[in-house]
């Protein structure tokens, strides 16, 4: 873990946040090559997710909702962790994390004892700061799903089953265990909630875990630090009647990256019950109404971005040296492809190398570096898990062929100009 979170500064995929201030607890600033990775996984679950099926429809709701969305949920009753106070350092402890519940990890201070604490964040609304406008930073991105249910099918009358998908801002104001960025107070979702007939809703929760199991091996990530949790019923949130991770062999351990869950009839039922709006669907062939079943996959944006960068990290011996490579899919990858001029001190090469830079950015996503001699470009590419270098040298000028390099094998091949850019889409293809 500590190789991966250097090469995330050195790099520019991930800042300590506020770091010129002494840096935030838990925040985190995505740069140039970690915005890019982080977008790729997006785009690529919405494709899957979205684009890819005639059963899904997107959605982007908004982070502040009525106090009363948070009633009928169950976060303002159910949403808290139980949390100790040290009373000698002032930290604060999850007591499920405690192994003894009197004595402080840090500095063998006594502990408070246990009390619950919500875990919504507060705000309010307008310029005044009381009771009558308190409102919540939305804990999930689901609610904002259920809420426009109606709307959904009214608007695009669909049939069951269907989905929504959403990927969205979290906020959860919770002691996190400092595991980079696996856990944070904000944190960004992927998240379909799935509507289908309570009797289909069994077999329907059993194709998602598999769908979204196989999604993640898609991505490049190694089965051997994939597995399937299945929760046990103590472990139940108050409205699932079952639930199953998705879960990585991080350096710290076996750790969530998506839950799929059951989530019954619960919150159509409650937020029907709490805004006085009929959520039922109407079954036209039936002639019934019912309260459909959600099937939910949700999965962290933040987490999925830490396995592909730890999965992806590679060493080999290349010769007396360690390269250091990032071996993420062509779909992931930041960088497709970097020109790099051979002579700095050259005019003509760089100008040659930036007009084809140029050129390839408008088809792919291109990179142009002269920063130092091309050993160093390489390996920092490589780094960064650009798949192709393209090297303009002194022959390029004569010949009008430049070297195209592949990132894994290291293998170099002569290609015409005229040919780099059908070349390199073949490639990538």
């Amino acid at each position: 873990m500590d190789k991966v979170t250097s090469l995330c500064k050195r790099r520019g995929f991930i800042f300590q946040g506020s770091e010129i201030y002494g840096g935030l607890a838990n925040t985190w600033d995505y740069g140039p090559y970690g915005v890019e990775l982080k977008n790729n996984l997006k785009r690529a679950w919405w494709k899957a997710c979205v684009y890819e099926r005639n059963d899904i429809l997107g959605m982007d709701a908004s982070i502040l909702m009525h106090p009363k969305v948070w009633e009928a949920s169950g976060h303002v009753e159910n949403f808290f962790d139980l949390k100790s106070d040290c009373k000698v350092c002032k930290k604060r402890f999850k007591t499920a994390d405690l192994k003894d519940n009197s004595v402080c990890p840090e500095c063998s201070g006594q502990l408070t004892e246990s009390r619950p604490f919500n875990l919504m964040f507060k705000t309010h609304q307008g310029p005044v700061e009381d009771a009558s406008n308190l409102i919540h930073l939305r804990p999930e991105t689901a609610q904002g799903m259920f809420v426009n249910f109606l709307n959904i099918l009214d608007s695009k009358h669909p049939k069951l089953p269907f989905g929504l998908a959403q990927i969205g801002k979290a906020f959860r104001n919770e002691i996190t265990p400092g595991n980079f960025t696996f856990r944070t107070r904000e944190f960004e979702q992927m998240e379909i909630e799935y509507f289908c007939s309570p009797l289909d809703a069994d077999k329907t929760y059993e194709s998602w875990i598999e769908e979204r199991f196989n999604w993640y091996l898609s991505l490049g990530i190694k089965k051997e630090n994939l597995r399937k949790r299945r929760h046990a019923k103590d472990e139940l949130a108050h409205y699932a009647k079952a639930c199953t991770d998705i879960e990585y062999n991080f350096p710290f351990g076996w750790s969530e990256l998506e839950g799929i869950a059951n989530r019954t009839d619960f919150d159509l039922k409650q937020h029907s019950k709490f805004s006085g709006k009929e959520l039922q669907y109407f079954d036209d062939q039936k002639k019934e109404r019912f309260y459909p079943y959600i099937i939910e996959p949700s999965g962290g944006v933040d987490r999925s971005v830490l396995a592909i960068l730890v999965d992806a990290y590679h060493e080999e011996k290349v010769k007396e040296d360690t390269r250091v490579v990032l071996k993420l899919s062509k779909d992931l990858s930041p960088a497709k492809v970097a020109v790099l001029p051979l002579l700095r001190n050259r005019p003509e090469i760089v100008e040659l190398a930036k007009n084809i830079a140029g050129d390839l950015k408008k088809s792919l996503i291109a990179v142009y570096d002269d920063t130092g001699a091309i050993g160093k470009l390489y390996r920092r590419q490589d780094e960064v898990g650009t798949l192709f270098c393209v090297t303009v040298d002194v022959q390029s000028l004569e010949d009008k062929q430049v070297t195209v390099r592949d990132r894994d094998t290291m293998q170099q091949v002569r290609i015409s100009m005229d040919k780099l850019k059908e070349y390199l889409i073949n490639q990538l293809s």
